[in-house]
């Protein structure tokens, strides 16, 4: 590890710093204590490191939160949020003293764990260990990305960093060590990670489980790594906060020592300070201990007016943005529009992909993740913010596009390597949609959407419209196996709330829904595609899918006894099985639904009919979502147990997936409907 240079401080300046250290560590307790809630011990130990941070190093506005020039600041540790809302209450974000007064409390807004779009001046949701430390790498990494796209010799309007507080929990969870090696790959030298080293967790000392030398394994990511042996040195801690702001070509890791609860007689220092308030003994005494007084919440007036001032400077900078970012603008009005850095880009213009599925005829056969691949390809030509990647499958989830690959140094590429880390794809992809200017995408297979589901589920909570590609969407996946036949996962996937999840049937449908998913900038998407082909059905209704989330894609001429409904490769197999039972004098329409919750919300307002007879409805899949929308006179084909390993069409016939399968079922319910008449 390198160690920092030393900075002089004058005696004045200690005195204020203390005063404000200490100021942060009352609020903290004072509204843990006030909620009978919380958790005191990391604001407690960490309040001089995040003062030295915010009143020294980071570039920020209060007065505008969403500057895009910001530097962002991630509390990975987010059940530490007392601390970080006293930092926005006194530095003059939107934040009264009457809602530190309200920590946790129902409509407040300062909840339990920091809350991106709840509370301003709060860049991303944090709570689940691990996740801060992610999202921060997408976010540092969309700097570097925007720069190298943005910045011109005479404008730099990209041109900040990414700093994070981090436990010994979030360095222990797996996200971490994913998200700390693509970050040291990458290079990214605006990232700064500060360790709030204090070696306890709930169960115990921190040692009791991990061993690690953290810092060594930062370093041998690929970081640089710093250290503070004492976590109240304000000058040790100034030190190494410069050093980090001076390193532009790798990633920096501070680890600073530092004491749970400090200052908390009796608890300080062990795991009882981790997560219940001080109660009013040990507060009384630690009040005592600094010399505060008794009246909570108390804030000195010469830490307001410090903090306003650095307010000011921050506002002054923010203002010189403003101005250069209009030049900028000015003079390049392309890229102004190409990559709006206060937001995240929408999608094409209309019709753009649409022109694409009205281009997709009846007859032939293409797998849909092929499809989504042109389609992929011709919203990479139509929105140039458009990024993203894999997890090492690029080949087979058909997400190349056009343009060279991210590398250290060399940030102008649209393609990212996520390599075989799926959760820190994921988190990283919030993290580059959180930052703004770029439409960021991932894919991979779907059975491994259990890898990133936390990331997802926080994408959903913070309504970022991040794209997720997941192919090899059911048990036709065959000879692979049950550990790679998703059965559940499309099912879980639709109780996100939020989350788009759209299953097209074909090239047609696959065009509409990647167009829908860029036209959603509210929440994220998941694109669900077929390894195999399936047949192509042509671009018939299309403008139904968009307006209810589902087509009629067979109506027979005389009249209907009973409706087939499935999605993406079943539709295929239901207009087989309609087939069988025509030979039987039984007439079925097949209606295809590659977005169910908009097709719900559409037969319950009455926007789409379906005739009153019974419905059949077919997914490669487990059946309790079907179940719950069908009425008692329907039948559901699914799947309810794990697959088996053998070629794709005889382990969906092994399964009970077959078009014998649905006729059976289809003349199953309307014999039942017969002898209840």
């Amino acid at each position: 590890m390198t160690a920092a240079p030393a900075m002089a401080h004058d005696g004045a300046e200690t005195d204020l710093d203390e005063l404000a250290i200490t100021t942060l560590r009352f609020l903290a307790v004072d509204a843990i204590e006030a909620a009978r809630s919380g958790h005191p011990g990391l604001p407690l130990g960490a309040a001089p490191l995040a003062w030295v941070l915010w009143s020294r190093h980071l570039k920020h506005d209060p007065a505008r939160p969403d500057w895009p020039d910001r530097d962002r600041f991630v509390l990975s540790a987010g059940h530490g949020s007392m601390l970080l809302y006293g930092l926005l209450h006194l530095f003059g974000y939107d934040l009264p003293l009457d809602e530190l007064r309200r920590f946790r409390q129902l409509g407040s807004r300062t909840p339990g764990h920091p809350e991106a779009g709840h509370t301003p001046g709060v860049e991303t949701t944090t709570g689940p260990l691990g996740q801060g430390i992610a999202t921060a790498v997408g976010m540092a990494l969309a700097e570097r990305m925007l720069a190298a796209r943005c910045n011109t010799a005479e404008h730099r309007v990209v041109d900040h960093r990414t700093w994070v507080l981090a436990g010994d929990g979030d360095l222990m969870e797996g996200i971490s060590h994913e998200a700390a090696s693509l970050a040291g790959r990458l290079q990214l030298g605006r990232l700064v990670v500060i360790h709030d080293d204090n070696d306890v967790t709930i169960d115990g000392p921190a040692t009791r489980s991990c061993a690690d030398d953290a810092a060594a394994r930062f370093a041998a990511y690929g970081w640089r790594t710093l250290w503070v042996d004492d976590g109240n040195d304000v000058a040790a801690i100034d030190r190494a906060l410069a050093e980090a702001a001076s390193i532009e070509d790798r990633p920096t890791f501070i680890s600073v020592r530092t004491t749970i609860g400090y200052g908390a007689e009796g608890v300080e220092g062990t795991p009882a300070a981790h997560g219940a308030p001080l109660g009013p003994d040990v507060l009384a005494r630690m009040r005592e201990r600094f010399g505060w007084p008794q009246t909570p919440f108390h804030v000195p007036a010469a830490v307001r007016l410090t903090a306003a001032d650095r307010a000011a400077e921050g506002a002054a900078a923010r203002a010189e943005w403003e101005r250069v970012h209009a030049d900028w603008a000015a003079e390049h009005p392309d890229l102004a529009a190409a990559f709006p850095l206060d937001r995240v880009p929408g999608g094409p213009a209309p019709g753009a992909l649409a022109a694409l599925a009205d281009e997709v005829r009846p007859g032939g056969r293409q797998a849909t993740r092929a499809a989504s691949g042109a389609a992929l390809r011709a919203a990479a030509e139509a929105v140039p913010a458009l990024v993203g990647g894999s997890a090492d499958l690029a080949a087979s989830t058909n997400t190349k596009i056009p343009g060279s690959a991210v590398g250290p140094h060399d940030y102008a590429g649209r393609t990212i390597h996520f390599g075989i880390r799926e959760h820190a794809m994921a988190a990283a992809l919030n993290g580059i949609s959180l930052h703004g200017g770029l439409r960021p995408f991932g894919s991979t297979f779907l059975v491994f959407a259990d890898y990133l589901r936390p990331a997802l589920r926080l994408a959903a909570l913070m309504n970022q419209p991040v794209i997720h590609v997941f192919t090899h969407d059911s048990v036709h996946v065959g000879e692979d196996g049950p550990t790679h036949q998703p059965v559940e996962h499309i099912e879980s996937l639709r109780i996100i709330p939020g989350l788009t999840v759209l299953r097209p049937a074909d090239a047609a449908e696959t065009a509409v829904a990647w167009e829908l998913a860029l036209a959603n900038t509210s929440g994220p998407t998941a694109l669900v595609l077929s390894r195999q082909e399936l047949p192509v059905l042509g671009g018939a209704d299309l403008d139904d899918v968009r307006a209810h989330g589902a087509r009629t894609v067979r109506v027979p001429p005389d009249g209907v006894d009973v409706v087939l409904a499935a999605t993406g490769s079943e539709v295929a197999l239901s207009l087989q099985a309609a087939e069988l039972l025509a030979a039987r004098g039984v007439a079925a329409q097949v209606v295809s639904v590659p977005w169910r919750e908009r097709f719900t919300e559409a037969v319950a307002q009455g926007r789409f009919v379906l005739p009153d007879v019974p419905v059949v409805w077919v997914e490669a899949g487990v059946r309790t979502g079907w179940a719950a929308l069908a009425k008692p006179r329907d039948a559901v084909v699914g799947i309810e147990r794990f697959g088996v390993s053998g070629p794709g069409p005889e382990v969906a016939v092994h399964l009970g997936l077959s078009c014998a399968d649905v006729a059976r079922a289809a003349m199953g319910v309307l014999a039942r409907r017969t002898s209840e008449r």
